[in-house]
């Protein structure tokens, strides 16, 4: 029985370096949404050889951060209501199931620690917003939402969150300005779901991420 051929690390190193370097650069808006390019580009754009780039391309449109226009060529996804409803329906789906399981599942001081970090910030901000503060915030929130659907101890779906994230994340790109009015109001949605957890009231815990998404939902929608 045939093997196929493993690649070696060298090349699975740099596909993974050229990945990340694309959803870096998207994320800090040097690729933009919509825009068109060309695979050059993409190597100029990324510091990436084009080879890698070549082998990243289909990882990109299967997770759909790009897609082939006929005629046109590559399209970074446009962002559209039809994005914003299916990144935030997806976010529900997953997300109830993880809250739930967390709940019940997660340790006692797993729940602190978020509290904790989540409480810090608050504690922060009451004497003004700064850059940093608005950034480790973002970072708590993060880490918040990943360490919830981490614990379903699935790769497939910790994956899937992930690139789903990077487009919620895309479509927050327009909330930028908003940023510093929402560090306190996200920060206790969280501590609302934090505290049901803490309880252990699952019901609860899951109402309140609930609200918390279809709050972020309703001012991505408003942006159209």
């Amino acid at each position: 029985m045939s093997m196929a051929r493993q690649a070696p690390r060298s090349e699975i190193k740099l596909r993974e370096r050229a990945y990340d370097v694309f959803t870096e650069q998207l994320l800090r808006s040097e690729i933009k949404p919509g825009q068109f390019v060309t695979q050059r580009e993409l190597v100029a754009l990324t510091g990436q050889p084009l080879g890698a780039i070549r082998e990243l391309i289909p990882r990109l449109e299967a997770e759909g951060l790009i897609v082939t226009v006929p005629q046109r060529g590559l399209q970074i996804l446009p962002l559209d209501i039809a994005l914003i409803r299916n990144a935030f329906q997806f976010r529900l789906i997953l997300e109830r199931e993880a809250i739930a399981s967390f709940t019940q599942s997660a340790s006692d001081a797993a729940i602190a620690r978020m509290e904790a970090a989540h409480q810090s910030i608050v504690s922060s901000a009451q004497n003004g917003l700064t850059d940093g503060l608005v950034v480790e915030a973002q970072q708590v929130d993060r880490e918040f939402h990943e360490a919830v659907i981490d614990e379903l101890n699935n790769d497939i779906i910790s994956k899937a969150y992930r690139v789903n994230w990077i487009k919620v994340r895309l479509i927050r790109q327009s909330e930028t300005s908003l940023d510093e009015d929402l560090v306190i109001p996200v920060m206790r949605e969280h501590l609302a779901i934090v505290a049901a957890m803490r309880r252990r009231d699952t019901s609860a815990a899951v109402e309140a991420a609930v609200a918390h998404i279809m709050n972020a939902r309703a001012r991505a929608l408003r942006l159209e």
